[in-house]
């Protein structure tokens, strides 16, 4: 297994919507630990292909739920069902966001409470869940990196001037940035 190093906002692949996994073999198992290695490097809830320079349709995840689907998993070729999304504006306390490949910075945004997620297992075995609360948020925002989006592309008025900021003080939003999970500093300090 290998750590790869994160794309950063900017990065092409990040920007467009990645292509479908055509053959589970040998190769996709092997991505799909690679991409496992890397979250967990990372100390990241989840990690999209694209985030490792991969434009396919694979995520990763790790996160504790309620919803009664194992903690750690992987979808390729996933469809999401979305639900209504309720409420006006994000608590800036109970739904801020972040992504690995917006190192270090966090902002608010409002996603929907609920999703149905269907898709694949790295051997082909169709997967069909629910997810809810901050598990539905993590299968939103893994599946927008499979649709070239990141979760500041969401973000209202007033926090996109504010990531728009950032990301310009930090000198991203050019192709070949990225940083290295357990050799450069972690940027959200874990």
């Amino acid at each position: 297994m290998t750590i790869h190093p994160v794309t950063i906002l900017g990065e092409p692949v990040l920007h467009r919507r990645a292509e479908e996994v055509k053959a589970f073999d040998e190769p996709l198992k092997s991505l799909v630990a690679d991409m496992f290695e890397t979250m967990d490097a990372a100390h990241g809830v989840g990690l999209a292909a694209p985030q490792i320079g991969v434009g396919l349709r694979i995520f990763t995840y790790h996160m504790e739920n309620v919803d009664g689907v194992p903690d750690k998993g992987v979808l390729v070729n996933p469809t999401l069902t979305v639900g209504k999304i309720s409420g006006n504006a994000p608590d800036p306390d109970d739904e801020v966001e972040g992504c690995l490949s917006v190192p270090g910075i966090d902002f608010p945004l409002k996603r929907a409470e609920w999703v149905r997620v269907r898709g694949f297992d790295a051997d082909g075995n169709p997967l069909d869940f629910e997810a809810t609360g901050w598990f539905a948020r993590c299968m939103q925002h893994e599946y927008d990196h499979l649709d070239g989006k990141l979760y500041v592309d969401r973000l209202d008025a007033r926090f996109a001037k504010k990531a728009k900021r950032a990301a310009k003080s930090n000198g991203w939003g050019v192709p070949g940035l990225t940083w290295m999970p357990g050799v450069d500093p972690d940027p959200f300090g874990h």
